[in-house]
């Protein structure tokens, strides 16, 4: 066959590959933050110590009874259906001097969380592997987008947590909330509490201290999903909402859940909450501590029939506690985790090298709770972290930040110390189909360092329908300024390891001599449900004329090569770009198109395989 024919036969074999192409290119616009008409509103409450509220619970009501740990309490509660398009102004941030910022502990009855449980001595460490760093990044540089978030709320700290959906993204922090469009235009802004107008949970009888709200995304259900403790004098509250649609601004199914505890006859309240969920439930973790008297109860655990929220009816929850519990995080479940194992999953840093895995079977149902010790590479606790410009903050320890589920493995992270160091640790969790299965056993974890005399904090985990990994974490040291940082690994990258970070934003200015600090409690991640695979995350910077500003990063693991039909940037998809790559190189004889042999004949076998490979797509 001569060269004419050849050509003729490449061009014939492509044009339906081509054809196939047309009409189905994508590009991306983005445009920066808008904010419309701003009106700020007073944040503070007038007076520091226990506050009064304003709705308080009947004091002869029957109080949820946790004297025996284990046993559910089942109660009902009916919602308020509330439309966030009726507030007026839909933008209404709490603007202050930054030095006017309160201490969410001013309001808190006075607690102290009890000092980590003693190493299982039936659990000795073994000799894990503990991954360490890979010598490039994984994650693709030119895919990170970020923009500001929700700056000075009034509070200390902020606690910024995120949800994002298919066309919004919603931020949290003490004690305020956001909704923006994914490339970062502010839609709506309010207090959570009383001094909005009205505050996002005003409505529903909430009062001017309304904190430590996070939020997150039901993929399955696509929902919002945004959560607030409170705590008065005499009155403690789980406050809940759930919004109709994959839209946040508009209606939300709301829930004022009454926290006031009782063991033993004493009285506990729940603070530093967990919020996750699976196909049944919407799930809160949090510590008890005491309303009425001094002491702790061990963890809380409450969950929502998902059912009964999604349409916006009474809803049915049940409530409990571990005594051997403390900062627990709650799981979000992604897959089918009733049928492979059969249980809502919670872990916790239980101490030396310890995690405990809680697992709540039948959770909306007849709920039963379990736990099980893992054995972990051996950790500790760490102090505060310098900052330049002689600071320091205080980072929570190495409490267990955040908690993810997929396809029967547990995804957990913290800062554990290295050498004195606070470093950024993670894991992932073979549960082995338990409780209804053997026992769960770690199956890798590794340590990301930041460098030599620099402390990483507040670690967020998540995991992408490729079983990609991807953490973001803050870091600081005397001679460095608070920063942002993001980094992933692939599935068959080595046991343990982590690509080298990539900087999302260095604060602009230092924290300054306020040592210890509240800066967290936790930064947050997640995943995006458009498309499974890209990864968001919020964090925190000290920004000049500000003070804390939290940051919202979008990025994704960057793609490698699929196969040999893809010879053209961008890696890891298939399009015109590979075909006209292709013809060229054919054309001209370039190895790149050499894809079956004889080598260094190109020839109808040559294109044939290109079809082939072209036709199979990319995993």
């Amino acid at each position: 066959m001569n060269s004419k024919s050849v050509r003729n036969a490449l061009g014939v074999a492509l044009v339906g590959i081509a054809g196939g192409l047309v009409g189905c290119s994508q590009h991306q616009t983005s445009s920066g933050p808008g904010v419309g008409v701003v009106t700020p509103i007073a944040a503070l409450p007038e007076i520091d110590g226990l506050l009064e509220d304003p709705n308080p619970a009947p004091a002869g009501r029957e109080l949820i009874d946790l004297t025996e740990p284990g046993v559910f309490v089942k109660r009902t509660v009916a919602p308020q259906v509330i439309d966030t398009r009726a507030f007026d102004p839909q933008i209404a941030p709490a603007v202050i001097e930054n030095d006017e910022s309160r201490r969410v502990k001013v309001h808190l009855p006075i607690h102290t969380r009890p000092e980590e449980a003693p190493q299982n001595p039936e659990l000795a460490l073994r000799d894990f592997p503990l991954g360490g760093m890979l010598g490039a990044p994984v994650v693709d540089p030119t895919s990170v987008f970020e923009f500001s978030g929700i700056d000075r709320s009034g509070w200390i700290p902020p606690d910024p947590t995120l949800a994002v959906g298919p066309d919004h993204v919603v931020v949290t922090v003490n004690q305020s909330l956001a909704f923006y469009s994914r490339s970062g235009a502010l839609q709506f802004q309010q207090i959570l509490g009383s001094q909005g107008s009205p505050g996002f949970f005003e409505p529903l009888g909430a009062g001017s201290f309304t904190f430590d709200p996070k939020c997150f995304y039901d993929h399955e259900s696509q929902r919002f999903v945004i959560l607030a403790l409170e705590v008065y004098s005499n009155s403690a509250w789980v406050t809940i909402a759930m919004s109709d649609d994959a839209d946040p601004n508009g209606v939300w199914y709301k829930y004022r859940t009454d926290a006031v505890t009782d063991i033993g006859g004493d009285q506990f309240w729940w603070d530093y909450p967990g919020l996750g969920f699976d196909s049944q439930g919407v799930y809160v973790t949090a510590n008890l501590f005491g309303l009425n008297v001094s002491g702790f109860g061990g963890a809380g655990f409450r969950a929502f029939d998902k059912a009964d929220m999604v349409a916006g009816n009474p809803v049915d929850f049940w409530t409990t506690r571990a005594s051997n519990g403390a900062s627990v995080q709650a799981a979000q479940h992604y897959g089918d985790n009733q049928t492979d194992g059969g249980a809502a999953y919670f872990v916790q840093a239980a101490g030396g090298s310890t995690l405990r895995v809680f697992a709540i079977e039948d959770p909306v149902g007849s709920p039963s709770l379990s736990s099980r010790d893992v054995s972990v590479p051996s950790y500790g606790g760490y102090g505060d972290v310098p900052t330049q410009g002689g600071g320091s903050i205080f980072t929570t320890g190495n409490r267990i930040q955040n908690v993810v589920w997929r396809d029967g493995m547990l995804y957990a992270s913290h800062a554990v110390s290295v050498g004195g160091l606070g470093k950024p640790r993670w894991y992932e969790i073979d549960l082995n189909a338990w409780p209804n299965g053997t026992i769960p056993l770690l199956n890798q974890s590794g340590t990301v360092d930041p460098g030599p005399g620099i402390e990483g904090f507040f670690p967020a985990i998540a995991v992408n329908d490729a079983g990609q990994i991807a953490l973001a974490y803050g870091t600081s040291s005397s001679s460095e300024r608070i920063r942002f940082w993001v980094t992933a690994r692939r599935p068959g990258d080595p046991a343990g390891d982590m690509g080298q970070p990539i900087l999302v934003r260095e604060s602009s200015t230092d924290l300054g001599s306020d040592t210890g600090q509240r800066w967290g409690d936790y930064y947050d991640a997640t995943l995006d449900p458009n498309d499974g695979r890209t990864f968001w995350a919020v964090g925190q910077t000290q920004e000049s004329g500000i003070g804390w500003d939290s940051r919202v990063v979008r990025f994704a693991v960057a793609t490698e090569a699929c196969g040999p039909a893809d010879i053209a940037p961008p890696e890891g998809v298939l399009d015109l770009a590979d075909i006209n790559a292709f013809v060229a190189g054919f054309t001209a004889g370039d190895p790149i198109a050499d894809l079956a042999p004889p080598t260094g004949v190109w020839d109808l076998a040559d294109i044939n395989a290109f079809i082939v490979a072209f036709s199979a797509g990319c995993p």
